[in-house]
């Protein structure tokens, strides 16, 4: 699917950010290698074996039981967990990420078509934040206007669209979402708005 095969009469684009836009894993894996530094550097625990065990568990069981694993396997005090949780909010991670090369086109795309681009993601905002500024946009930056729906409600909930349709006088019926999970999809239609799995685009 290409921006030519959308409604031409849609006029604004909301996309989530996390494996919509880019990879999350690009972000994470940059952290699990700054947090096994940190280990290495507290505790000699090899910084090598650690990021492995970190890219591991995430692979096979999923961020959340990332950090459950590297403390079990080292008998970390709870304290490191507020560390860990730190840098995931804030790390100057080493290495731009790099949006999907067919999400950049798509958005170029909307830009050059003078219509409007919006990120509406879930997560911890001051993360979610974060990766915005770590994430190489090619210029797009200045045309994006984002939105953290934690801050109001998750979605599915559809409060923080709703919120973007008034300050933004838009018309649902203008509006395409992005998604990839079912939370994205079940927003959408709880806010009345067409939705695009991403698969479409990838």
């Amino acid at each position: 699917m290409k921006y030519t095969d959308i409604n031409p009469k849609k006029t604004s684009f909301i996309f989530e950010l996390d494996n919509v836009l880019y990879p999350e894993k690009d972000y994470l894996f940059q952290v699990y290698y700054l947090f096994a530094g940190y280990l290495e550097y507290l505790d000699l625990i090899d910084a090598k074996e650690a990021t492995d065990l970190m890219v591991d568990t995430f692979n096979n069981q999923g961020k959340e039981a990332v950090f459950a694993a590297v403390k079990e396997k080292y008998c970390l005090k709870d304290n490191y967990q507020l560390h860990f949780n730190f840098l995931m909010d804030t790390a100057n991670v080493p290495l731009k990420l790099l949006l999907y090369q067919n999400m950049l086109a798509l958005m170029q795309d909307i830009v050059v078509d003078r219509k409007k681009l919006f990120i509406v993601t879930n997560g911890n905002p001051a993360q979610q934040l974060n990766k915005i500024k770590h994430t190489e946009w090619h210029g797009l930056e200045k045309f994006l206007v984002c939105y953290f729906a934690d801050e109001v409600l998750p979605k599915p909930e559809p409060d923080i669209i709703n919120q973007m349709l008034a300050e933004h006088n838009l018309q649902r019926r203008d509006i395409v979402m992005i998604g990839n999970t079912n939370n994205d999809l079940l927003c959408a239609e709880a806010s009345g708005v067409d939705y695009v799995n991403v698969e479409q685009f990838l």
